[in-house]
């Protein structure tokens, strides 16, 4: 399996710096954060949660195929946003929830085989696994 890789440069303090996300691997392009834009409106510019929201839901979508395709019923389409929540922990700030909310297209699939897929998506995608200390919900639902 490959690598992959970004880089972010920072230039200031926590409250009125801001940084360059780059994507190095793919060269998928570059993306302005700040601190800032974890709480209040995002202004064009992303933020962690929302690149972990990004690689959560594709991650997630990708694994589900996989599971359904395994048992006969390649979907036609899945749809899967995840919501991830920055809130107070301590004296700082955590991850303190995420969200799964799927819809899926899957021709043939009955509601228990969708189901049993979209729990065992949930708690085997990668990305899932390297939250797993966060509390993960999933509404997952056939279209």
């Amino acid at each position: 399996m490959a690598d992959r890789n970004a880089t972010t440069s920072w230039t200031g303090d926590l409250g009125s710096g801001s940084g360059i996300v780059t994507l190095d691997s793919s060269n998928a392009g570059q993306f302005p954060v700040s601190f800032a834009t974890r709480a209040e409106d995002p202004a064009g510019q992303t933020s962690p949660e929302e690149l972990i929201a990004a690689a959560h839901s594709s991650c997630y979508s990708m694994q589900l195929s996989a599971l359904l395709g395994g048992v006969g019923h390649a979907p036609e389409r899945i749809d899967t946003s995840a919501e991830v929540t920055l809130g107070k922990s301590g004296d700082g700030f955590a991850i303190t929830g995420i969200a799964l909310t799927v819809r899926a297209n899957v021709p043939g699939a009955d509601a228990d085989t969708f189901q049993q897929a979209a729990q065992q998506a949930k708690e085997t995608c990668p990305v899932s696994a390297a939250l797993s200390g966060t509390t993960i919900t999933l509404d997952a639902q056939l279209a």
